[in-house]
């Protein structure tokens, strides 16, 4: 395969337009650290715990996540539409104007149905960021970056996580300290708008995908923004963004050809697409019943229940996050060089025992005296951090660079949006449940995650190919479909063979095969 250049204009795009991740992940995560907030439930005047009516609490506390994420299910299949329809790009800053909207109405909530429905708008915005984000990334990188491009959408959430803990760590001490300001849920709560703002804002720079100008006839401008890209500063060499160029058109017409025929049918018209959609349901599903979404949201109830108390858990998870950004860092370095596969085997392995070594520390030691049993107590806080360490290192950002390179072009906006429909949906089961479990079960909810944990290690062992170091439209090989025609062998505008020029003819049959013909 002929070497790919992306240059640092490249990377500020896929970095930049990550903002949007940060602000949807601070989102999701801020409610983790509200709850922590003596002052959240006096303002909207709930019990908390320890103190009568402290059952409807809990419940409230489960609706206010599932709401938001019933919101991202909707946001991510209108996303599918608006990117075919309307582009990555304004499909981006809708996501961010519905953002701001949404998190301003939850700052300014002065009663609990206020509140929810602040949190069903920012989980609209959320899911239409969380599909439209990753889909953007991939399509402006290269095959030997895309890990990396595609791995800043994992580590900006890790820092929208990382933003709201310690945020909400340091506001604490306000109400700690004797005041009755609302300050200290308000404001980390009104902090979401700020990235979103400047995703906004800034978003009018950004070019186009150039998969989607070229799927809208743009040619001129898709090869424009391919040079752009992959072309160092001041190089007259254009050879590889014009291959680039080349496949990618090739590809698209023999797309396009069966484009009439693509409606949500189409996620499971062909064998090679319903194995596509086996690996989204999989790989969210899996991954949520890992147990991520309820560590990071419910961490403080889960460090409390430890024997933690004051500001403890909200410190204890505040560092715990600062390990997920680490890892994500990890993943993002050297993802494209071990692979896809291999990284989600060795976290899921990490996960399931991490998992097995809180089930048992917590077994053994959590009671109702705080005191006792100390050391099996950090015992359990310490495979916290492990699951974590295997989870944002492995899974967190690979499972977005996955999800958005396996489907072809013209599917990938509705491909994507299925899966994150599916994170969504998996995220409501277990974000709704978990209050209650927490309170009523304790830690036999871990078993919950540690038997769906050990099925998912060879779902992908068994069912997931490796798609690293080709290019997106090459990885339709993986399953079991045509190639318009390969990078090396696409043509270069103002390169000479001999003085001959050769080209490719592409047909297209009714169920979607390609079939090449040369000719000189």
């Amino acid at each position: 395969m002929s070497r790919y250049v992306p240059n640092l204009y490249n990377f500020w795009i896929v970095i930049f337009v990550a903002l949007g991740s940060a602000a949807c992940a601070y989102s999701i995560a801020v409610i983790g650290s509200t709850t922590g907030q003596p002052s959240f439930y006096r303002s909207l005047g709930l019990a908390m715990q320890g103190e009568p009516g402290y059952s409807r609490t809990n419940h409230l506390i489960g609706a206010f996540n599932g709401v938001n994420s019933a919101g991202a299910a909707l946001g991510a299949i209108q996303s599918a539409w608006l990117m075919e329809r309307y582009s990555r790009k304004y499909t981006i800053q809708f996501g961010a104007l519905i953002q701001i909207i949404g998190g301003a109405l939850c700052a300014g909530s002065i009663n609990v149905a206020m509140f929810l429905a602040g949190r069903f708008i920012v989980g609209w915005a959320i899911g239409i960021l969380y599909t439209a984000i990753p889909v953007y990334q991939s399509e402006m990188s290269t095959p030997a970056t895309r890990g990396f491009m595609v791995s800043m959408h994992g580590i900006m959430i890790a820092i929208g996580y990382l933003l709201s803990s310690w945020i909400g760590f340091g506001v604490y001490f306000i109400t700690a300290n004797g005041s009755d300001s609302s300050f200290p849920w308000r404001f980390p709560i009104s902090f979401q708008i700020v990235p979103a703002i400047l995703l906004l804002v800034g978003s009018p720079r950004l070019p186009f995908s150039p998969r989607w100008l070229v799927q809208k006839g743009r040619y001129e401008e898709a090869k424009e923004v391919l040079r752009s890209l992959h072309t160092l500063k001041d190089s007259d060499d254009h050879t590889i963004s014009n291959r680039e160029f080349d496949q990618i058109r090739q590809q698209t017409e023999a797309d396009l050809a069966v484009k009439e025929h693509t409606t949500w049918y189409e996620l499971v018209r062909t064998p090679g697409n319903r194995k596509r959609a086996l690996i989204a349901v999989f790989l969210f599903w899996g991954n949520q019943m890992t147990g991520n979404l309820v560590i990071a949201n419910y961490g403080t109830i889960i460090f409390a229940s430890l024997g933690m108390t004051g500001y403890m858990p909200l410190l204890l998870l505040a560092l715990w996050i600062v390990v997920s950004v680490g890892g994500n860092t990890i993943c993002a370095l050297f993802l494209d060089r071990f692979g896809r596969r291999n990284f989600m085997l060795v976290g899921i392995a990490g996960m399931f025992a991490a998992l097995l070594g809180e089930c048992i520390t917590q077994a053994v030691s959590v009671n109702n005296d705080p005191n006792s049993n100390i050391p099996g107590k950090r015992a359990a806080a310490f495979f916290l951090f492990l699951w974590i360490a295997f989870y944002s290192s492995c899974q967190d950002g690979t499972q977005y660079v996955y999800l958005a390179e396996i489907y072809p072009n013209y599917l990938r906006g509705q491909g994507t949006a299925f899966g994150i429909f599916n994170l969504f949906i998996a995220s409501i089961v277990v974000l709704v449940a978990a209050p209650t479990a927490f309170s009523t079960i304790g830690w036999r909810f871990f078993i919950v995650f540690i038997v769906p944990t050990f099925f998912y290690f060879w779902i992908v062992y068994f069912m997931f190919p490796e798609t690293r170091l080709k290019s997106l439209e090459e990885i339709a090989e993986l399953f079991s479909e045509s190639v318009a025609v390969h990078l090396d062998e696409a043509n270069a505008e103002d390169e000479k063979t001999e003085g001959v020029s050769m080209t490719e003819n592409v047909s297209v049959s009714k169920d979607g095969a390609t079939t090449k013909q040369e000719t000189v």
